[in-house]
């Protein structure tokens, strides 16, 4: 009674407060990851660009269910509202064939002995998939983090610093829609 109760620091309350429930947090965060997807991606070797090539074709088409501004939004998306982004390449004989963005909440970053990461693991329905990052050639896991000054392994979310903020916001937009529900009649 008398004292604060502020959204836990644990990503599914930022995107559920933060995200989900607050319009200017939802319409930032939108702004950012479409504005970031819309930037035009050119392929060079050396000073001459090339116009055809397997790679440009896979970002263009990453997958059956995307095409490549959705791919790279939900990418900038994770990354704002987790501070993290994972992007797995799906690869066939060697041959990268399919990107698909996982969501960070269910990805759990493995550290070797010398601290890198050796491996990812990925939990949905009590099953979890290993990610291994040893071999050669394209990891099958990018793992994107903002700058957290605490953490080797993992991003800080520009939610966590702003979740007070974000708390206060919401309480006033609660409390003044109870207001008008209540014909703009003080409660007591």
């Amino acid at each position: 009674g008398g004292h604060a109760v502020w959204t836990p620091r644990d990503l599914a309350s930022l995107a559920r407060e933060g995200f989900m429930q607050n319009a200017i947090v939802y319409r930032a965060v939108r702004m950012i990851a479409e504005a970031a997807a819309s930037v035009p991606l050119f392929l060079f070797e050396g000073e001459t660009e090339i116009d055809t090539h397997p790679l440009l074709t896979l970002v263009r088409q990453p997958n059956q269910a995307q095409v490549g501004p959705d791919l790279f939004e939900a990418w900038y998306g994770h990354l704002i509202v987790a501070g993290n982004s994972y992007l797995e390449a799906v690869a066939v004989n060697g041959e990268m064939r399919e990107l698909h963005v996982l969501r960070p909440d269910r990805m759990r970053l493995v550290p070797g002995p010398d601290g890198w990461p050796e491996a990812y693991d990925y939990s949905v329905a009590g099953q979890t998939v290993r990610f291994r990052q040893d071999g050669d050639g394209v990891k099958p896991i990018l793992h994107m983090a903002l700058f957290h000054p605490l953490n080797d392994h993992y991003g800080l979310s520009p939610l966590e610093p702003a979740a007070s903020s974000i708390d206060i916001h919401n309480a006033s937009s609660s409390w003044n829609k109870a207001l008008l529900d209540n014909s703009a009649c003080p409660s007591g």
